[in-house]
């Protein structure tokens, strides 16, 4: 999850302001970015268990080794709780301590793969020093939610109260789930919204391709703050409305001095006005405004970009398809308009529904007359086209569209890496769980 912001600037007093601050994110299709973020379980390999913050094996001596890469530290109340490099890639810490890496802004996903590979180079170099591994999952196979120990982010202490007053399942979101999202852009408010729309109807389609119980574990955090975004599809829907709907979830906290204020369950519109309880009087600034922003966590989110959310974390392969299968359906025109039109007509009853019972059914789940499957097959080969047009090739003259090849593999056999799993479960495991801390560590 996200840092604080920068704090100061001018204080903001009128809510166009906030739909203005979101539209300066549009840029030229020349300036558009590929960012792609990716979470692992950090876990002992003596004996399997979550790593707790401090010890000679703890989180903290991670990060404090991985200083010696250039990576300059991040401090929350003076516990070192990230990593920068100052260049646009960052190295955060989830509730329950798992790494994520935040990389860098680049033009293609040759870069970022390279850049996942560095990542896990450097990372596994002093684990292994350490005694610990890094397992490549969604949801953590065999810790319980009071086994997991929590990180020292003040955020994360104002959310761990008031999670359980909105959801079953909140704490097992922030202490027991891994991810992968890709963050992309957009050029003009007509741009972002169809983006925010495909991607949004065919999140599902994503989370599909792994039978994810993180994705059921989302249905039952917050309502307020999560879902498919019904209004999204609606007519008029643009800067302005994703401002209203922002305005009307309810904030965390407010950033000052180093702290982390709680104002949970308070109103952003109040602060906008002066009259937020916790601080009368006050204005929010822009930063306050961002921090905001990233306390929603819909299957797609906006800030100055869109992020798209729905995917498991998994080995180094799909930490790049996940990319890949974005970036060739939103970046080329022809593979978006195509994208598009095959969502154009479902209704918030089907995209509902799917969001239920992908979890459940992955890519079995009954659709139309067939199964998810064959939306799946579709999807994956327009990505396909859409990234042999791009044609952004490495230096061995290979385009991108090879980082699509295990999705291809998956939906083509309409078996998820999960059912995988479950058979070696059933089979060479003889269903004992502790192979999977070798086999699907990095």
């Amino acid at each position: 999850m996200s840092s604080p912001s920068p704090s100061g600037g001018a204080p903001l007093t009128d809510k166009r302001q906030l739909v203005e601050y979101l539209a300066a994110g549009a840029k030229p299709r020349a300036a558009w970015r590929i960012g792609t973020e990716h979470e692992k379980f950090v876990f002992r390999l003596k004996d399997r268990k979550p790593v707790s913050y401090d010890g000679p094996d703890g989180i903290r001596a991670l990060l404090q080794g991985l200083t010696r890469f250039g990576w300059q530290p991040v401090l929350d109340a003076g516990n070192l709780i990230g990593l920068s490099d100052g260049d646009g890639g960052a190295i955060s810490l989830e509730p329950g301590g798992q790494f994520e890496l935040s990389g860098a802004p680049v033009e293609s996903l040759h870069q970022t793969c390279g850049e996942v590979h560095e990542h896990l180079r450097q990372v596994l170099a002093v684990a292994g020093e350490l005694g610990v591994g890094l397992l490549a999952m969604g949801f953590h196979p065999t810790a319980r939610r009071e086994d997991v120990p929590w990180m020292p982010k003040g955020r994360y202490a104002v959310m761990r109260r008031y999670m359980p007053k909105k959801g079953k399942l909140g704490l097992d979101m922030m202490l027991r789930t891994c991810t992968v999202q890709v963050n992309l852009d957009f050029e003009s408010e007509a741009d972002m919204v169809r983006k925010f729309r495909t991607g949004l109807a065919l999140q599902p389609v994503a989370a599909a391709g792994y039978l994810s119980y993180r994705s059921h574990v989302w249905t039952d955090v917050d309502p307020d703050r999560t879902g498919m975004l019904p209004f999204v599809f609606e007519d008029g829907f643009g800067f302005e409305r994703y401002v209203d709907y922002m305005l009307d979830v309810p904030m965390y906290f407010v950033y000052r001095d180093g702290r982390y204020i709680d104002v949970a369950g308070q109103s952003f519109r109040a602060f906008l006005q002066g009259r937020l309880p916790a601080l009368p009087g006050e204005l929010p600034t822009a930063a306050d405004w961002n921090d905001h922003l990233t306390t929603a966590f819909p299957e797609v989110r906006l800030k100055r970009y869109l992020e798209m959310r729905g995917a498991d974390s998994g080995p180094w392969r799909r930490l790049c398809a996940l990319p890949a299968l974005w970036v060739g359906l939103l970046y080329d025109a022809t593979a978006l308009d195509a994208a598009s039109a095959l969502v154009a007509d479902w209704t918030q009853t089907e995209r509902d529904l799917l969001r239920t019972e992908v979890p459940k059914g992955g890519l079995k789940t009954p659709f139309r007359g067939g199964t998810l499957r064959d939306v799946a097959v579709s999807v994956v080969e327009l990505a396909r086209d859409g990234l042999r047009r791009r044609a952004k090739r490495d230096g061995g003259g290979q385009d991108e569209s090879h980082f699509l090849e295990t999705l291809t593999e998956i939906a083509a056999a309409g078996r998820t890496p999960a059912e995988d799993l479950l058979e070696r479960y059933e089979t060479r495991w003889q269903r004992r769980i502790e192979p999977v801390f070798k086999e699907e560590a990095y």
